[in-house]
């Protein structure tokens, strides 16, 4: 079943001689429950299609449809309300809050929805985390590769309909990199969720149901494992 649907996406920076087109023409569908990576060189446009279907950006021209939503027409309130609902994000830079505890870091997005985390689900993220020690620690207190687990934990937390990472292992060491990549397979096997990793490691996009390469602001290879 299709959860997301890019049609003839674009992105234009800028005006006049000095426009930038980052994206030029993205087509892409995405099924429930795939494991999907997105690799390419600096400046491919990658992390402005991320933006883009988080809607933390909008597009210049094109559209995007997440779970029956436009999120290119939503207006900025109306696009954090969507992306605390439907969508987790993980960036490479953790952005973990550092007076709060590893649980309320966690917790962060549905506090800020007034809704209650559901205390069976979070002991069950903290275990196959592998924080169950660490949930009344400040940030501070925790290795790089613990607060990315934590990050990791924060976007799983409300059970989003897609999960982003935007080169969640690009901070971390190549043991703690394989280690986030694991997790990111198991909570894909074991949840059934939808991933999208944005990385430039191929090697780690190998791992992955599906490899879309950009170039240019363009899909110039969309391949399949299997």
């Amino acid at each position: 079943m299709e959860l997301l649907r890019c049609t003839d996406l674009k992105k234009v920076y800028g005006k006049g001689d000095t426009a930038v087109c980052a994206l030029n023409g993205i087509d892409l569908t995405v099924e429930r429950g795939t494991f999907v990576a997105v690799v390419g060189a600096s400046g491919s446009g990658k992390s402005t299609l991320l933006h883009l279907l988080a809607g933390v950006d909008r597009p210049t021209a094109g559209q995007v449809l997440m779970d029956g939503v436009e999120v290119g027409s939503l207006d900025p309130t109306q696009a954090a309300l969507f992306r605390r609902r439907k969508v987790g994000l993980i960036y490479q830079f953790f952005n973990l809050i550092p007076t709060l505890s590893v649980e309320k870091n966690i917790a962060l997005p549905l506090l800020l929805d007034k809704r209650k985390p559901d205390p069976v689900f979070l002991d069950s993220l903290l275990r196959t985390l592998g924080l169950e020690e660490k949930r009344r620690a400040l940030p501070g207190q925790l290795s790089g590769g613990q607060q990315q687990r934590v990050a990791i934990a924060r976007a799983l937390c409300y059970r989003p309909a897609l999960l982003l990472a935007d080169e969640p292992t690009g901070n971390l060491d190549r043991k703690n990199s394989a280690e986030i990549l694991d997790l990111l397979r198991l909570f894909h096997k074991n949840l059934g969720q939808t991933i999208l990793l944005v990385t430039h490691d191929e090697a780690l996009a190998a791992q992955a149901d599906r490899v879309i390469t950009l170039s240019d602001g363009r899909i110039v290879s969309d391949r399949s494992r299997g």
